[in-house]
């Protein structure tokens, strides 16, 4: 690989960077399939993923991803050809992953817990061609009624059995045989095996690694509604080599990532598949997040580096067995998607001796920006220092939008190799966002003279539940739905194990009734689990703005106030008592 070095500058954070890391360290722009060939070839023989028991080397993955890549080229992927990955974490959602970006195809990241309109609304705005998905009635049976929407035209199909070890794959068919979809037989689905049915020799496709999208990540940006952040290859790539670089006593060939978050999600793809894949290491997948599968996981398989978001944090500390598991072999644990309470992490350390450390990211940006050094001081209340090659910089909320001194509040912004290209088909956003050639995130922060960065608001009225993303307005626009609602707002509130949880305050029509239970059989089918509000307050009136419109913005500051009288925070318990008109 080519190393380009980013322009030497001087920054606040220079002299706290640890002393194994370099802010100006070497930074290629390369081809995301990079990562992969390299380590196959350093690597060959090394196991590359474990899925439930079944392994795979470095050469066997490569392989395979040769021969799909083929597949794909022979199915019409041409470059710049969207193709969706409708995927749970599985060896095929690499395999697709990197076969995709061979051909020379851009990868459409997709969450299998979307529900219909989303999926819709992401099919037609992204223009995906193809789709990969399970044969699996849980998830084939969602994504089939959308083929020959917009320009979606074809599905490949990749068999579950296919991936397990035996006797795991024989009882599969034998017990779980009614979960397994029937697949028609026409040209509009594609099988696994027919589409790795090849030589393995993908033409070679001319790419320009700074200009040609790898991954359309769909975010909800600084206004809520769903777009795609376009990531070039470059941006992907220096993502991983400044994770590689902040994680800097990592052994290549010798680290074993657990990967229970799911893929799908910026997080994973980066810290656990392309930072897993770039250090040489076995990546251990998990289909789906099972605490005493992953207890068992971390001690049965050594696992060194383990990716994860607070709540995995709470639910391995509250476990009443925890001292029962050897997790020993944890060396690196990084947190993001939500905040990370600082005694929640100095508990975490106490009881495994493992270095946990919070970062912070966005989609746009790959998404980590900041992260606190795993070997070096880590201050209460930060999310760390800029990752290498990165520069975070304070800016004013008012125009002019100037940098401010050290010390003054404004947007958190960020420039660095990782910043995306814009998003797909915004480009009104695309000026508001990268104003001044800088990513404005949206959050209020503050940095101080050492240069540690402090988020102190937030622009957004994101929910961060569980590290997932909930955006008010598209839950809004599901309860609107409902004829009985009158008027809502949807916030999110504290929570001590999700961080964030969803609750909707409505009024009704006059002479209406409601109940908790009923909105929330009325929204399974139109909202994916983590966005359906686990609390609900009906209420005579909302609050409002002077100019007559509903402010979330009072809300919040009620729900403040209330939990200052009372002490706490809601306890996360799904079996709250349902509001009543």
């Amino acid at each position: 690989m080519a190393d380009v070095a980013p322009v030497l500058e001087e920054h606040p954070w220079t002299a706290s960077y640890p002393k194994d890391v370099d802010w100006n360290t070497p930074i290629p722009a390369v081809p995301v399939t990079d990562l992969l060939d390299e380590s196959a070839r350093r690597f060959p023989d090394r196991p590359c993923l474990d899925f439930l028991g079944k392994r795979y080397r470095y050469a066997e993955v490569a392989a395979l991803v040769d021969r799909a890549a083929r597949g794909f080229q022979k199915a019409g992927v041409v470059k710049g050809t969207r193709v969706g990955l409708f995927l749970p974490n599985s060896p095929y959602f690499i395999i697709g992953y990197y076969a995709i970006l061979k051909a020379g195809g851009t990868v459409v990241n997709f969450n299998p817990l979307y529900a219909e309109r989303e999926l819709r609304h992401q099919i037609a705005d992204s223009g995906v061609e193809l789709m990969v998905t399970l044969d699996l009635h849980q998830l084939y049976d969602k994504i089939a009624p959308h083929l020959g929407e917009a320009r979606l035209r074809r599905l490949v199909v990749c068999p579950m059995a296919g991936i397990l070890p035996f006797p795991k794959n024989w009882l599969f068919g034998l017990f779980k045989r009614k979960e397994v979809a029937r697949i028609p037989r026409d040209d509009r689905h594609l099988t696994f095996a027919a589409l790795t049915r090849n030589d393995g020799r993908p033409e070679p496709v001319a790419l320009d690694p700074k200009e040609d999208v790898a991954v359309l990540q769909y975010t909800g940006g600084t206004t809520g509604v769903p777009k795609g952040a376009m990531l070039t290859h470059a941006n992907v790539v220096a993502n991983a080599f400044q994770a590689e670089a902040w994680y800097s006593d990592a052994k290549p060939g010798d680290e074993r990532v657990l990967g229970v978050l799911p893929l799908f999600h910026v997080f994973a793809m980066t810290a656990v598949m392309n930072l897993g894949l770039r250090l040489g290491a076995e990546i251990v997948l998990l289909p789906r997040f099972d605490l005493l599968q992953v207890m068992k996981t971390i001690q049965e398989s050594k696992i060194t580096f383990f990716p994860l978001v607070p709540t995995i944090v709470t639910s391995i500390l509250r476990h009443k067995d925890l001292k029962a598991y050897d997790l020993s072999s944890l060396s690196f644990c990084i947190s993001g998607g939500a905040p990370l309470p600082v005694e929640v992490m100095h508990a975490f350390e106490r009881s495994t001796s493992c270095d946990l450390v919070e970062g912070y990211g966005v989609s746009e940006a790959s998404p980590v920006a900041c992260c606190n050094p795993k070997n070096g001081v880590r201050k209460k209340g930060s999310i760390g220092l800029p990752f290498p090659g990165t520069v975070v910089e304070i800016v004013s909320t008012e125009e002019p939008r100037n940098v401010l001194p050290v010390g003054e509040r404004g947007e958190i912004c960020v420039r660095g190799p990782q910043v995306m290209k814009g998003y797909w088909n915004k480009p009104e956003e695309n000026a508001l966002s990268l104003q001044g050639g800088r990513f404005h995130t949206g959050d209020i922060g503050v940095m101080d003279e050492e240069g540690y960065v402090y988020i102190l608001d937030r622009i957004k009225d994101l929910i961060l539940c569980g590290g997932f993303n909930v955006y008010p307005r598209n839950v809004e626009e599901a309860i609107y739905l409902h004829p009985a609602v009158a008027e809502c707002i949807v916030a999110g509130v504290p929570d001590q194990y999700r961080g964030q949880t969803v609750k909707a305050y409505i009024r009704l029509h006059e002479g209406r009734k409601l109940t908790k239970s009923e909105l929330t059989t009325f929204l399974k089918d139109k909202l994916s689990p983590v966005e359906i509000p686990k609390f609900v307050e009906f209420r005579d009136s909302l609050p409002k703005t002077l100019i007559g419109k509903l402010s979330r913005k009072a809300i919040l500051e009620e729900e403040e106030a209330r939990r200052a009288a009372s002490g706490k925070a809601h306890d996360g318990n799904d079996e709250s008592k349902p509001g009543r008109p």
